[in-house]
Protein backbone atom coordinates (compact mmCIF):
# COMPACT_ATOMS: atom_id res chain seq x y z
CA UNK A 1 0.00 0.00 0.00
CA UNK A 2 1.36 3.42 -0.96
CA UNK A 3 1.09 6.01 1.77
CA UNK A 4 2.60 9.14 3.28
CA UNK A 5 3.51 9.12 6.96
CA UNK A 6 4.23 12.38 8.77
CA UNK A 7 6.20 12.87 11.96
CA UNK A 8 8.04 15.54 13.91
CA UNK A 9 5.16 17.54 15.33
CA UNK A 10 4.93 18.51 18.97
CA UNK A 11 5.04 21.34 21.47
CA UNK A 12 7.63 24.08 21.05
CA UNK A 13 8.15 27.51 22.60
CA UNK A 14 7.82 30.70 20.55
CA UNK A 15 11.05 31.34 18.68
CA UNK A 16 11.90 27.67 18.65
CA UNK A 17 12.42 25.32 15.73
CA UNK A 18 10.88 22.10 14.52
CA UNK A 19 11.42 19.83 11.52
CA UNK A 20 8.56 17.87 10.06
CA UNK A 21 9.20 14.74 8.03
CA UNK A 22 7.09 13.06 5.38
CA UNK A 23 7.97 9.52 4.39
CA UNK A 24 6.59 7.97 1.22
CA UNK A 25 6.35 4.21 1.53
CA UNK A 26 5.15 1.34 -0.60
CA UNK A 27 5.84 0.63 -4.23
CA UNK A 28 6.71 3.99 -5.76
CA UNK A 29 9.26 5.17 -8.26
CA UNK A 30 9.95 8.69 -7.02
CA UNK A 31 8.43 11.83 -5.56
CA UNK A 32 7.30 14.45 -8.04
CA UNK A 33 5.82 17.66 -6.64
CA UNK A 34 5.03 18.02 -2.95
CA UNK A 35 3.66 20.52 -0.48
CA UNK A 36 2.94 21.15 3.16
CA UNK A 37 -0.46 22.39 4.30
CA UNK A 38 -1.81 23.37 7.68
CA UNK A 39 -5.23 23.73 9.23
CA UNK A 40 -6.18 25.38 12.50
CA UNK A 41 -9.54 24.67 14.19
CA UNK A 42 -12.37 26.45 12.40
CA UNK A 43 -10.12 27.66 9.61
CA UNK A 44 -9.55 26.69 6.00
CA UNK A 45 -6.66 24.43 5.13
CA UNK A 46 -3.90 26.52 3.57
CA UNK A 47 -0.78 25.82 1.57
CA UNK A 48 2.29 26.62 3.64
CA UNK A 49 5.07 25.61 1.27
CA UNK A 50 5.41 23.74 -1.97
CA UNK A 51 8.02 22.53 -4.40
CA UNK A 52 7.35 21.71 -8.05
CA UNK A 53 8.73 18.81 -10.06
CA UNK A 54 11.39 21.23 -11.34
CA UNK A 55 12.48 22.18 -7.84
CA UNK A 56 10.79 25.59 -7.71
CA UNK A 57 9.65 26.49 -4.20
CA UNK A 58 6.91 28.78 -2.99
CA UNK A 59 5.81 29.85 0.48
CA UNK A 60 2.91 31.38 2.30
CA UNK A 61 3.78 35.05 2.90
CA UNK A 62 3.60 34.70 6.67
CA UNK A 63 6.25 31.95 6.74
CA UNK A 64 8.72 33.33 4.20
CA UNK A 65 12.19 33.52 5.66
CA UNK A 66 11.24 31.18 8.50
CA UNK A 67 10.21 27.91 6.84
CA UNK A 68 12.10 25.81 4.31
CA UNK A 69 10.71 22.94 2.26
CA UNK A 70 13.04 20.23 0.99
CA UNK A 71 13.07 16.67 -0.23
CA UNK A 72 15.48 13.76 -0.40
CA UNK A 73 14.50 11.85 -3.52
CA UNK A 74 16.89 8.98 -2.84
CA UNK A 75 15.15 8.30 0.47
CA UNK A 76 11.61 9.22 -0.69
CA UNK A 77 11.44 11.76 2.11
CA UNK A 78 10.11 15.30 2.33
CA UNK A 79 10.77 17.86 5.05
CA UNK A 80 9.58 21.17 6.39
CA UNK A 81 12.10 23.02 8.54
CA UNK A 82 10.33 25.57 10.72
CA UNK A 83 12.33 28.26 12.51
CA UNK A 84 11.34 31.28 14.60
CA UNK A 85 7.99 29.68 15.32
CA UNK A 86 5.08 31.84 16.43
CA UNK A 87 1.87 30.96 18.29
CA UNK A 88 -0.08 31.62 15.09
CA UNK A 89 1.79 28.74 13.46
CA UNK A 90 -0.15 26.34 15.69
CA UNK A 91 -2.09 23.93 13.49
CA UNK A 92 -2.24 20.41 12.16
CA UNK A 93 0.30 20.11 9.37
CA UNK A 94 -0.27 17.82 6.40
CA UNK A 95 2.09 16.51 3.77
CA UNK A 96 0.81 16.24 0.21
CA UNK A 97 2.81 14.65 -2.57
CA UNK A 98 2.37 13.57 -6.16
CA UNK A 99 4.15 10.25 -6.52
CA UNK A 100 5.36 8.46 -9.60
CA UNK A 101 4.27 4.87 -9.14
CA UNK A 102 6.29 3.40 -12.00
CA UNK A 103 8.70 4.26 -14.81
CA UNK A 104 5.85 4.85 -17.28
CA UNK A 105 4.70 8.02 -15.57
CA UNK A 106 1.68 6.70 -13.68
CA UNK A 107 1.03 9.30 -10.96
CA UNK A 108 -1.21 9.79 -7.98
CA UNK A 109 -1.52 12.38 -5.22
CA UNK A 110 -1.53 11.32 -1.57
CA UNK A 111 -2.15 13.02 1.76
CA UNK A 112 -0.45 12.31 5.05
CA UNK A 113 -2.45 11.80 8.23
CA UNK A 114 -1.36 15.11 9.73
CA UNK A 115 0.83 16.01 12.69
CA UNK A 116 0.02 18.53 15.41
CA UNK A 117 2.30 21.53 15.89
CA UNK A 118 1.68 23.64 18.97
CA UNK A 119 3.66 26.82 19.62
CA UNK A 120 3.15 28.02 23.17
CA UNK A 121 5.10 29.20 26.19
Amino acid sequence: QVQLVESGGGLVQPGGSLRLSCAASGTIFRINAMGWYRQAPGKERELVAGVTSDGITNYLDSVKGRFTISRDSAKNMGYLQMNSLKPEDTAVYYCNAELYLDVWGNRRTYWGQGTQVTVSS
